[in-house]
């Protein structure tokens, strides 16, 4: 599954993360219209729900994703990405290392990992893992307690990194443009989508600003 997987990763442009039922409502109830207006890629991150609700909402995620060739990651537990059907799962600096999900779960799940340092940026390229995330750029609360990077570490992913990379935090209509420009082709968002009113046009407005044209000799 990874080289099909990486193949998409390197393509997508947009990725979506949010709970079982953010603001209380189902998780598809934000992601058929999210994935509508240009999402490539949904997490499914919920660190209160349990087993049942996230194995039920992550195959309901995988029937959307599907239907709109979107890939689907689910945070943390590669057990229950394996359960509901997804194409992968996403780990921290903090959680199961990637070549340990790598040894026990081989090819059949795609692996993500947060980054958060240059050194961090250069351990994933030279690890097991998929793509890997950035950030976060700007403080956010998604984030409690994790000190933003900057455009800086955007700049140095950008100038070293071969794999697929998502740049993350804080980002959204308004800040889109200046951590694009600073060289990430892929962003990762939480409440610009999931909180917005219309994620159909949210996911657009952030589409957009990925598909700008790169700079002469970045890579995409």
């Amino acid at each position: 599954m990874p080289g099909d997987v990486v193949d998409r990763l390197r393509a997508a442009r947009l990725y979506l993360i949010l709970e079982t039922r953010p603001r209380d409502r189902p998780a598809a109830e934000v992601v058929a219209p999210a994935l509508a207006g240009g999402v490539d890629v949904v997490q499914l991150r919920d660190k209160h729900a349990g087993d049942e609700e996230l194995l039920a909402a992550g195959r309901a995620l995988r029937t959307l994703c599907d239907e709109h060739g979107a890939l689907l990651f689910v945070n943390d537990r590669p057990d229950l990405a394996l359960g509901c059907g997804a194409h992968g799962v996403h780990v921290g600096q903090d959680d199961e290392a990637v070549a340990a999900v790598r040894e026990r779960f081989g090819d059949r799940l795609a692996i993500g990992l947060s980054t958060h340092s240059p050194a961090q940026v250069d351990a994933a390229e030279g690890s097991a893992a998929d793509y890997f995330a950035v950030g976060p750029v700007h403080e956010t609360p998604t984030k409690p307690g994790c000190a933003a990077v900057g455009l800086e570490l955007v700049r140095h992913a950008a100038a070293h990194a071969a794999k697929p990379w998502f740049a993350i935090g804080g980002i959204d209509g308004g800040t889109a443009p200046a951590v694009v420009a600073a060289g990430a082709r892929r962003l990762a968002v939480v409440r610009a989508i999931r909180d917005a009113d219309d994620p159909a046009a949210a996911a657009r407005e952030l589409r957009a600003a990925t598909e700008r044209e790169a700079p002469v000799g970045q890579a995409v």
